[in-house]
C-alpha cells in the first residue's frame, strides 16, 4: 500500500486531505457549538448552484461553487440577523434555490451533460496542485484566525447576547467565520463532495464532544480525529478500489461508535455498585480528600 506513495496524484491527494481534515476539524467546532450544521448544509449545497451555472458559462466548477456559497452564506447571515425571515426557513430556501439552479443550467448546457459526479460524492485523486497550494493557504489563515480570536469565537459560539455586552466585535467576527465556512466546504468539495461534506463538520466534533467538554480541547481532539479518519479512508479506499469520500465517511461513523462504546463502558465502571461503596468509605474515612475528588 506504500507503493502509492510513489505517485504524485496519490501524494496530492494525501497532502490534500491532512489540510482539510484539519480545517474542517477546527470550523465544525465552532460550527456544532454554536449549532450551525444545518446552516453549513444549507451553503453547501446552495454551491451547487454555481456548479451549473459555471459549466453553462463555460468557466471554473470551483469559482461559481466558491461564489454561489459565499452569497449563501453571507445572505443567511444578514437576513436572518434582521429578524424578518426565520433561520431555518432561509436555509431551506438557499439549499433547494442552488439545487435548482444547478440542474437548470446543467440541463441547459449545450452538448453532453457534464459529469458531477465528483463534485456530488468526491474524488480526492484528482486534486491538483493548484488546490493544494490554496488548502494550505486556507488551513494556515483558519490556525491563525483561531489562535488570535479564540475567546471571542468561545464568546459567541456560546451566547452571542453576552458575548455583545462585553464588546465584543460579533458582526466582523460573524462575517469573517461565515467567510470561512464557505471556504472550507468549497475546498472539501473534490474531498468528500457536496453530499458528504456535512460529515467533515459533524462526526468528528461529535466524537471530540464524547470526551471532552473543554472548548480548546475539542478544537484540537476534531483535527486529529478529521486528519486521523481522512488518511484512514484514503488509504482504505486506495486499497478496496472504493469511492474515497463515502469511505473516509464510513470511517468517521466507525470511529464515533467505537468512542461512543468506550464511553459507556467508562460510565457502567464508575456507577458500579463496588465502585460506589468505595467511595462511600472513602468519604467516610477523609471527608476533606472526598471534598477535593469532586473537582
Amino acid at each position: 500500500m506504500l507503493e502509492l506513495l510513489k505517485y504524485d496524484f496519490f501524494q496530492n491527494a494525501l497532502i490534500s486531505t491532512l489540510l482539510i481534515g484539519i480545517s474542517c476539524g477546527l470550523v465544525g467546532t465552532y460550527i456544532v457549538a454554536k449549532r450551525m450544521v444545518f446552516i453549513s448544509g444549507g451553503i453547501t449545497h446552495a454551491s451547487f448552484g454555481g456548479l451549473g451555472l459555471s459549466y453553462y458559462l463555460g468557466l471554473s466548477p470551483m469559482l461559481g461553487a466558491t461564489a454561489f456559497s459565499i452569497l449563501s452564506a453571507l445572505g443567511i447571515l444578514f437576513l436572518s440577523d434582521s429578524k424578518k425571515l426565520k433561520e431555518d426557513s432561509l436555509i431551506g430556501i438557499f439549499w433547494s434555490a442552488g439545487m435548482a439552479i444547478g440542474i437548470l443550467f446543467i440541463y441547459l448546457t449545450p452538448g453532453y451533460a457534464p459529469n458531477l459526479m465528483s463534485y456530488l460524492f468526491g474524488n480526492i485523486l484528482t486534486v491538483t496542485r493548484e488546490q493544494i497550494i490554496l488548502s494550505v493557504v486556507l488551513c494556515l489563515g483558519i490556525i491563525l484566525f483561531f489562535a488570535r480570536f479564540y475567546r471571542p469565537l468561545f464568546y459567541i459560539a456560546f451566547d452571542k447576547e453576552y458575548s455583545r455586552t462585553h464588546h465584543v466585535h460579533v458582526n466582523r467576527i460573524d462575517i469573517a467565520i461565515t467567510l470561512i465556512i464557505a471556504l472550507c466546504i468549497v475546498l472539501s468539495l473534490k474531498l468528500a463532495g457536496i453530499i458528504l461534506v456535512i460529515s467533515y463538520l459533524t462526526i468528528p466534533q461529535a466524537i471530540a464532544g464524547i470526551f471532552y467538554k473543554n472548548f480548546k480541547q475539542q478544537l484540537l481532539a476534531s483535527a486529529l480525529v478529521s486528519t486521523a479518519g481522512s488518511i484512514t479512508g484514503l488509504f482504505l479506499s486506495a486499497f478496496l478500489n472504493i469511492p474515497t469520500g463515502a469511505t473516509i465517511v464510513i470511517c468517521f461513523l466507525l470511529f464515533f461508535l467505537i468512542s461512543w462504546l468506550i464511553n459507556k463502558i467508562r460510565k457502567q465502571k464508575n456507577n458500579h455498585p463496588f465502585n460506589c461503596k468505595i467511595k462511600l468509605v472513602y468519604k467516610s474515612l477523609d471527608p476533606a480528600g472526598a471534598f477535593f475528588m469532586n473537582f
